[in-house]
């Protein structure tokens, strides 16, 4: 199964739309329907937009999850509770939803980042700050990727 990466830079358009790019649109027109449902992420100031063949196995899995439990609960409320269901039009465009894009901070200056089975949306500004590889704890973080195997 072929999977989204990359990072592309776009602008919000006056309707609220983005553009899908490129080689997105080829995945998900070769291997996915053209409905998507975006949702918050469930800590990050960003969006996640997943085809809806992959939101459908997400679901599948929360079902099977103790629903008293509070991190279950934290992503019901934050992350399936957003979950709106949206079309990529002929030109390669998507409406993200106004709440949306005001829990994201969405508007203008845009990055959207492949992320295996789902495209992240971030703020331009959020995505610099999140990113500074000066804010990270690089020996931390390589430790644990090589306990990864990654």
């Amino acid at each position: 199964m072929p999977s989204f990466s990359g990072k592309h830079y776009y602008i919000v358009d006056p309707k609220g739309r983005i553009i899908i790019p490129a080689p997105f649109r080829e995945i998900i027109s070769a291997h996915y329907s053209i409905k998507l449902k975006i949702v918050n992420a469930a800590f990050d100031k960003c969006l996640h937009i997943y085809p809806l063949e992959e939101w459908s196995k997400l679901e599948e899995k929360v079902r099977t999850l103790p629903k008293m439990d509070e991190a279950v609960k934290h992503f019901m409320r934050r992350v399936v509770a957003s979950a709106t269901e949206v079309e990529m039009d002929k030109q390669g465009r998507v409406l993200v939803p106004a709440a949306l894009r005001e829990d994201a901070g969405i508007n203008g200056d845009i990055v959207i980042v492949g992320q295996i089975e789902k495209i992240e949306l971030w703020n331009r500004k959020e995505w610099d700050t999140m990113f500074d590889p000066t804010k990270i704890d690089r020996k931390t973080v390589e430790e644990k990727l090589v306990h990864y195997g990654l």
